[in-house]
């Protein structure tokens, strides 16, 4: 019984070793190092080409979607050699799939893949169909790439993914689909059983030299993997619960903007008008985020943790590094143009709400008077739920600071934030301290509202994996 359809560690990992077995000579699967935990960081590479492309799925340990398109777009390449082979239109490269980046954090965030509806408070709300999906079978069940090669930075929809010319946008994939799609799994749920590391225990950002704390093995790990590899492009897969997909470009790549918010229309996904990561990076239009020349190499998170990201640690080899982000749930107002006609007292209501809600939080634990984590587990939620409860006026000085709300859309995305920020320290609380009925309270009323407030909508996983692995073939093309 599953409540997702994303798969979990040990099922990607099965998933890689059956497909390497079945095409020995094209795919290869070894490990570059292990995590904090000893567990092992596994690399698919597919294709024997001299030039290099990296893509690193599962950076943040609450977002299993960049596992999936890889495991998915490493099958299709095996199944087609010529993709990446020398022949006329193919990349001659070799892709390599770093499966799962974190994935001592994945472990702790897989309650919610996992579970059995039965299990679930509320359970008689879970839509029929929750709880029986086979996620290893769901990545073929409907396979939109069945022609990949069309794919390229000319033409990034029509045939693309088994669609037509002329199929609107978010139409459904073609009739060769053998499967039904897996019911969506409900939003409580997935907030429920939430986890996320601290910031300083993320190791995609590694901390800068002169931070006592040495890097993580998993960051160590990985930049030794680019130093070797030092790839043509590194992509970075990422997953946002709630809102709408963008892409961020270490440097600017001619006309791959065009050409992802194209595959985006194609998939019915939303662009976040003006995404608010990479507050210093450039906008190059709805969706896209372009890294500013002469950009420092550190980035301070409102933790006041200060890292060196590995995305800019490969530019030193020439790497363009693009982060590619698929929504769970989307939110057609995230790409709404319109101006906002107040926009300070926009930012000042969500900045209150922000605010408001992490002292109601607060109170709820204050009440709760927990004792000390019992557990590495439990202490590892703790963390976490603590550094977000008290990051909310660092929160709205930065949004304030850089004057957003500006949109429609931006509202709406940072509203979005706003009740993300609490509602992911609330359920992390509540696992913190074995389960609290108050903090789980929280979790499901405030889950339903956000849902309920934006019209979320879930977003076939699919569609989430079309959208990465598009993104990353038409940029593969136009870089080699």
């Amino acid at each position: 019984m599953r409540g997702t359809p994303y798969p979990t560690l040990d099922e990607l990992l099965r998933g890689a070793r059956a497909t390497v077995a079945a095409r020995p000579g094209d795919l290869r699967l070894r490990d570059i190092g292990t995590s904090r935990a000893g567990r092992p960081l596994w690399l698919l590479s597919a294709g024997h080409g001299p030039r290099q492309v990296l893509t690193v799925a599962g950076a943040h340990a609450n977002e299993p979607v960049g596992g999936a398109t890889s495991l998915r777009l490493a099958r299709r390449l095996a199944r087609d050699p010529s993709v990446l082979g020398r022949g006329d239109g193919g990349l001659d490269c070799t892709w390599h799939f770093l499966l799962c980046l974190d994935p001592d954090g994945a472990r702790l965030a897989e309650g919610w893949m996992t579970a059995n509806p039965s299990d679930v408070p509320n359970a008689s709300d879970v839509p029929n169909g929750v709880g029986t999906v086979d996620p290893m079978s769901t990545l073929d069940a409907v396979d939109p790439m069945s022609t990949l090669d069309a794919v390229d930075a000319r033409n990034a929809s029509d045939t693309a993914y088994g669609r037509t010319n002329g199929a609107p946008p978010g139409a459904g994939p073609s009739s060769r689909a053998v499967r039904p799609a897996p019911a969506p799994p409900l939003m409580g749920s997935y907030y429920r059983g939430f986890y996320r590391p601290a910031f300083a225990a993320q190791p995609e950002f590694p901390p800068v030299a002169e931070d006592p704390r040495l890097p993580m093995p998993e960051s160590e790990a990985l930049l030794r993997l680019i130093d070797e590899l030092r790839p043509v492009v590194q992509f970075s897969l990422h997953g946002v619960e709630v809102g709408g997909t963008f892409l961020q470009l270490t440097r600017a790549v001619p006309g791959a903007p065009a050409a992802y918010r194209r595959i985006a229309a194609d998939l019915g996904v939303p662009l976040e008008h003006r995404p608010f990561d990479g507050m210093g990076w450039l906008v190059e239009g709805p969706g896209v985020l372009v890294l500013p020349d002469g950009s420092p190499a550190e980035e301070r998170d409102p933790s006041g943790f200060v890292s060196r990201a590995t995305w800019l640690h490969a530019m030193r080899h020439g790497t363009v590094s693009a982060v590619v982000e698929a929504p769970f749930w989307s939110v057609a107002g995230v790409g709404d143009p319109r101006p906002v006609a107040e926009p300070r007292r926009e930012l000042a209501d969500i900045s209150e709400l922000l605010l408001g809600r992490i002292k109601q939080l607060e109170s709820v634990v204050g009440e709760l008077d927990p004792s000390p984590p019992a557990t590495p587990d439990e202490l590892a939620h703790f963390t976490a739920a603590r550094e977000l409860m008290d990051i909310g006026s660092g929160v709205v000085d930065t949004w304030s600071a850089a004057r957003l709300a500006t949109t429609v859309g931006n509202a709406a995305s940072l509203g979005i934030a706003a009740r993300r920020i609490p509602l992911r320290a609330a359920a992390m609380m509540s696992q913190a301290l074995g389960g609290a009925p108050a903090l789980d309270a929280l979790v499901a009323g405030w889950a339903r509202e956000l849902e309920r407030t934006f019209d979320a909508r879930w977003v076939p996983v699919a569609d989430q994996t079309a959208l990465q692995a598009r993104t990353m073939l038409v940029l593969a093309r136009a870089l080699m």
